[in-house]
């Protein structure tokens, strides 16, 4: 009957177990020196070997001719146990088995010594899964078992077990082997095989078992069953991996705003059977490498793959920012998350495209954040740094010097006796310029074409509340606009009209005018919904004008 390659392959002495030298070596001497525990913990991911050093240690403290801490696996003793003949090892599923009768019959039949070797060991995997009952039982045997019986625990969630079951035992962590490592017993037992694994492949085998060597030599498996010759292009057919080369292309469509054509690349994965959770775990792994390349200065030696692909990481990551891989990788998280809670991997895989494609559609702080450090930069590369705050129409008219002849406080006292003026006058550039002129009060003033927006509502309610209280509660909740060398306070509120007609409140406004424009104007009101909408997205036209190099002063 064929046999799975990782049961085939499966380690028979302590020699033959990769990446776990830290625990092997332990162990060994331990076996020895004669010093043997009578519990252990053995923690860690899958696949790390955790059940297979549990069964090499329960051969090794059995057999009749141990050396060097290593089981014979000829004697007598060493052939029962692999065979099963011999009943000194008992090996319990506790997810099956996992009440307190369970223990009970356990602790019973620990009494018995064993039958052919010198210890009776018990291998209890999946520890964690015992009830609360069950631990209990099972500590004062754990704790002081007969010297005949050994326990090895085995776990992959450690946190879960009680602290008085921690205390009781000897314990290993298992790590997590590494890819190349693995890739070297991947190509050991493809060779044994007949089967010729490519050095990419290999790689790619490894970084998709993520550190478990049961699940490469079940990948490989796979692939030996297509062909015996297994190259990079097969692994991921097998595994339902998007190759190498579309991850490049989806993350170049990010990068240059791309969104149709990363809406097609997706459906052509998706009808040909890729698995969209697998798509998004890959498209974070492939940020992932970016972001090692821009924060680590030898980045070489933590992405595990060829020169040539990580020649085209290094060129791909340069299209992107920091703060650019931080923000996919924040949003490629969120959305596995949303996929492994339920929701659909397709829609959700299209909608972070979507996201990272057309930043303005994503309301998110954290893509609010990004998109304001995108303008910090372009504004920064900008020759003439500046940002956009009011635009004027072409033909302005040209301003007129004040009279000589009138003073600072000539002009206070004009202030309040001529409400009905309509000439502009320029002030001086200097801190303590005079007020300029009043303008008349146009409450019924109608928006008409040629408008610009007031950006720096909340710098002029800054000033109006430190001339004028009163002022700045009616004019809470309003905004402003200019319009035809007017400026038009846009408010619901009816006791605006009153408060501007009031020749100080008029005042405090021209002057936080001016002091945040440069310029005097006329003061206007009108209601907002006279205005027509307007459908643009403020921060992208801050951003496109930095990035095009656009002169824009404060005026």
């Amino acid at each position: 009957m064929y046999q799975v390659l990782y049961r085939k392959y499966r380690p028979k002495k302590f020699s033959d177990v990769y990446g776990q030298d830290h625990v092997i070596s332990t162990l060994k001497n331990e076996i020895k020196e004669n010093r043997i525990s009578h519990a252990y913990l053995f923690t860690g991911s899958r696949g790390t070997g955790k059940t297979t050093c549990a069964k090499i240690l329960a051969k090794a403290v059995n057999c009749e001719n141990s050396a060097d801490g290593e089981p014979c696996n000829e004697c007598e003793v060493c052939r029962g146990l692999d065979s099963g003949t011999i009943y000194d090892v008992v090996e319990i599923d506790a997810a099956s088995n996992n009440g307190v009768d369970n223990i009970r019959d356990l602790r019973e039949e620990a009494n018995y010594t064993p039958s052919r070797g010198r210890y009776r060991v018990y291998i209890i995997d999946e520890v964690h899964m015992l009830s609360s009952g069950a631990f209990n039982a099972l500590l004062k045997t754990l704790e002081e078992p007969p010297a005949h019986v050994i326990f090895i625990l085995a776990t992959t969630e450690v946190h879960k077990l009680p602290a008085t079951i921690l205390s009781r035992c000897q314990r290993f962590d298992f790590k997590r082997i590494q890819p190349e490592t693995m890739a070297v017993r991947l190509k050991e037992v493809a060779s044994l095989e007949g089967m010729t694994l490519e050095d990419d492949a290999a790689t790619l085998i490894a970084r998709i078992a993520d550190g478990a060597l049961r699940d490469g030599l079940s990948i490989l498996d796979q692939c030996g069953s297509r062909s015996k010759n297994i190259d990079s292009q097969l692994v991921s057919q097998v595994a339902g991996l998007a190759g190498r080369e579309v991850l490049y292309k989806l993350s170049a469509c990010i990068s240059g705003k791309n969104s149709s054509f990363a809406m097609e690349l997706i459906s052509e994965l998706y009808q040909n059977s890729y698995d969209m959770e697998r798509l998004c775990v890959e498209m974070i792994n492939h940020f992932r490498n970016f972001l090692i390349v821009k924060t680590v200065k030898k980045s070489r030696e933590l992405i595990i793959c060829t020169d040539d692909e990580y020649n085209s990481i290094v060129e791909s990551s340069k299209q992107f920012t920091l703060e650019n891989v931080i923000f996919s990788l924040d949003l490629f998280q969120n959305t596995l998350t949303k996929i492994k809670a339920g929701a659909n991997s397709r829609i959700e895989m299209e909608m972070s495209f979507i996201k990272l494609c057309e930043p303005k559609l994503d309301t998110s702080q954290e893509a609010l954040l990004e998109r304001i450090s995108q303008l910090e930069r372009a504004v920064k590369n900008t020759n003439t740094v500046s940002i956009p705050v009011i635009q004027m129409a072409e033909d302005k008219p040209k301003r007129e010097q004040p009279p000589q002849k009138n003073s600072v406080s000539d002009n206070d006292n004009r202030e309040s006796e001529d409400t009905e003026s309509t000439e502009k006058e320029e002030l001086p550039e200097k801190e303590t310029a005079p007020a300029p002129q009043p303008t008349p009060v146009n409450p019924d003033s109608q928006i008409q074409e040629g408008i610009s927006e007031f950006e720096q509502w909340a710098e002029f309610l800054d000033i109006i509340h430190k001339k004028d209280i009163a002022l700045f509660g009616v004019l809470s909740g309003a905004g402003a606009h200019f319009d035809s060398g007017r400026f038009v306070i846009d408010s619901t509120n009816p006791t605006i009209k009153q408060f501007i007609q009031i020749p100080t409140h008029l005042k405090a406004i021209k002057q936080a005018v001016y002091e945040i424009t440069g310029q005097a104007y006329k003061i206007a009101v009108s209601k907002p919904k006279t205005r027509p909408s307007q459908n643009r997205d403020l921060l992208e036209d801050l951003i496109n004008r930095a990035q095009n190099n656009i002169k824009i002063n404060f005026e």
